[in-house]
């Protein structure tokens, strides 16, 4: 089968045996079972040999990914509730599609409690019987692109590339079955690199992966140290996106205007104006308006609560698809503020304390569906993510590290003026994936 090299945010999960270093090692007695793999290996380049299952990516019902971008999406607002807290008064933004699809390829090669764990924490997508799901949500997201006209009629080019490439241990005895999931599930074969010897060298070729997929967005997700000689499996999944509004905000429109931040100050930043029919909701202390990219196919909500506190404690997946559901055309005078911002984030402790502790266990966990030459654990999950919003459109990327790694006759005329801290959800229209999630509270801030 064959790796899809089409991608931009970026997910990374790795996978680390024992753990980096100062983390105290699982006995490295020889399997009871030998593992059973045998994948074909050809040269590649940069990233020397890759090693692919000898099975085809299975053909899945497009209709399916609707279920796997609700479970990701279920998965992603309880990630958001979890960084927000952190985060404080603070801008934010992350991809709960990519953080869901890395953990699921994690997950393939999850047995016993530690697999029913992973399937509590991530609403069951990374599960055997969810597969097809996942598959199917993957394949959806990677027939976005195109050229597509604007609202002026001008003819616009959109990106929206999500990739998948674990970096293996070269002379790990994989399980076939975890090869086999891979292959069929995630489109993915193993690039084989040598931790044992050289996990700089290694950490180098991942970064330069994740970097050319993320269009130079995200050029060190993997810093120094994070990688060592116990290092046996990094599980990377890319996602980029660079998307032009199907009706773009003049230039000439945008003015300094006021913005009162989370913490009460008020601050000038450039903010653009758009008039006509969009898709507008309003319900008990908030409002929110979509603004589709070019193809129609992809759009940015905005929510906007009177109090983002009290209302971030109530926002779940359920109260989320009511949002969407509500949106209707109408006519709106939408002022919004251009922004730019990006979030790193160590996600392990929250991870483990979310219900899957056993995961991060160097000797409780179970990944025996991956190897059972070795114990494995995951050591450190990392998340990057970060998002360009201006007159034009939209460009973003996001990546993480898990250490195994949308006129009329006139109407009355809502009003929308976001000067204030707001929600956005990057969504894809017909599966209702969420690919990023966030929030902003000083749009005069940049990270």
């Amino acid at each position: 089968m064959k790796i899809t090299d089409k991608f931009a945010v970026v997910l990374l999960v790795g996978a680390v045996l024992a753990g980096c270093s100062g983390s105290p090692g699982p006995s490295l007695s020889a399997p009871t079972v030998p593992p059973t793999a045998v994948p074909s290996v050809t040269p590649t380049s940069p990233v020397g040999e890759l090693a692919m299952a000898n099975v085809a990516r299975d053909v899945v019902d497009p209709s399916l990914a609707k279920s796997a971008a609700a479970a990701a999406n279920a998965f992603g607002l309880d990630v958001f509730a979890k960084l927000r807290a952190g985060a404080g008064a603070g801008n934010l933004v992350f991809s709960p599609t990519s953080i869901a699809i890395a953990l699921a390829m994690a997950r393939a090669g999850a047995r016993g409690e530690t697999a029913a764990q992973m399937d509590t924490v991530l609403h069951d997508l990374g599960a055997d019987d969810q597969a097809a799901a996942i598959n199917a949500l993957d394949a959806a997201l990677n027939s976005r692109s195109g050229t597509f006209q604007g609202f002026e009629g001008t003819s616009y080019d959109l990106t929206l590339n999500v990739a998948n490439a674990p970096f293996a241990q070269r002379d790990e005895q994989w399980q076939e079955a975890f090869l086999d999931a891979l292959a069929q599930r995630f489109g993915a074969g193993l690039r084989l690199v040598d931790y044992k010897s050289d996990p700089e060298s290694a950490r180098v070729q991942i970064n330069q992966w994740v970097s050319d997929k993320t269009n130079g967005r995200i050029p060190e997700l993997i810093s120094q140290g994070m990688l060592d000689t116990l290092t046996r499996l990094v599980l990377v999944n890319a996602i980029y996106l660079k998307a032009p509004w199907a009706q773009p905000f003049s230039p000439d429109a945008t003015h300094p205007l006021p913005f009162t931040t989370l913490a009460g100050s008020s601050v000038t930043v450039p903010t653009m104006a758009l008039t006509g029919e969009m898709s507008y909701a309003s319900g008990q202390g908030w409002q929110a308006v979509d603004l589709p990219y070019v193809g129609n196919k992809l759009g940015l909500t905005i929510v906007l609560p009177n109090d983002i506190d009290a209302f971030a404690k109530t926002l779940n997946a359920s109260t989320f698809d009511q949002i969407t559901a509500a949106l209707k055309p109408s006519e709106v005078e939408l002022t919004l503020p251009r922004f730019d911002t990006q979030t790193t984030a160590d996600l392990s402790s929250m991870l483990s304390q979310m219900g899957m502790p056993l995961a991060f266990d160097p000797n409780k966990a179970d990944f025996s569906g991956m190897t059972t030459q070795e114990k494995l654990y995951i050591a450190f999950v990392i998340h990057q993510a970060n998002i360009t919003v201006d007159e034009k459109g939209t460009e973003a990327a996001a990546a993480t590290a898990v250490g195994i790694s949308a006129g009329a006759m006139p109407v009355d005329m809502a009003k929308m003026h976001v000067d204030h801290p707001f929600l956005f959800a990057l969504r894809d229209y017909d599966t209702g994936a969420v690919l990023f999630l966030g929030q902003i509270t000083d749009p005069s801030a940049t990270s």
